[in-house]
């Protein structure tokens, strides 16, 4: 009797967690451009061709440079993927304005952290990920600018500032090949 109640128990919350969808998908695909699933494959891949990379990590100033393998590509890429738009309550929470090979997705909401993305195409390729990332509240204000150039550079500037601590400036570059 105990198993039996266990189980079931076990099987309703399987069943409640798989019901829960986190992606929105319309008829099998992404609403907007999948960030983290173009980020997730792009870790897979560039950990696959072990290349080294010219890094520059700049903190206040003061920059530090040095060639390194970079041994998880997923984190190093994370704040990339984690600017994702594809959640179900933002399904109409961004404007969608496409010129030429750029599609750019703008917040309408001024509280979402993800602010803009904008994808630059070539030949069905992307060429260009921009990304601009603004959190604000009572302790701290943060403003993330990333791009990712596939197969040359990628960058990520970060301008913190927190409330008794004061402001830190953080700029991360990576060059790859």
């Amino acid at each position: 009797m105990y198993w039996c109640k266990r189980n079931s128990i076990l099987a309703l919350s399987l069943l409640l967690i798989t019901a829960c969808k986190p992606e929105i998908k319309d008829n099998g695909t992404a609403k907007y451009f999948d960030l983290k699933q173009y980020f997730t494959n792009e870790a897979a891949r560039m950990e696959k061709l072990h290349s080294a990379v010219f890094k520059t990590v700049n903190y206040n100033n003061k920059p530090e440079q040095k060639r390194v393998l970079i041994k998880n590509w997923k984190r190093e890429l994370g704040l990339f993927a984690e600017s994702d738009i594809n959640k179900p309550a933002w399904k109409d929470s961004y404007k969608v304005s496409t010129q030429n090979d750029s599609t750019l997705y703008t917040a309408i909401d001024t509280n979402l952290r993800t602010r803009s993305v904008l994808i630059v195409m070539q030949a069905k390729q992307v060429k260009l990920i921009a990304i601009s990332n603004f959190t604000k509240n009572l302790l701290y204000q943060t403003k993330d600018v990333l791009a990712y150039y596939p197969d040359s550079l990628y960058l990520i500037e970060k301008h913190q500032s927190v409330k008794i601590l004061g402001s830190n400036n953080y700029l991360i570059s990576g060059k790859l090949r």
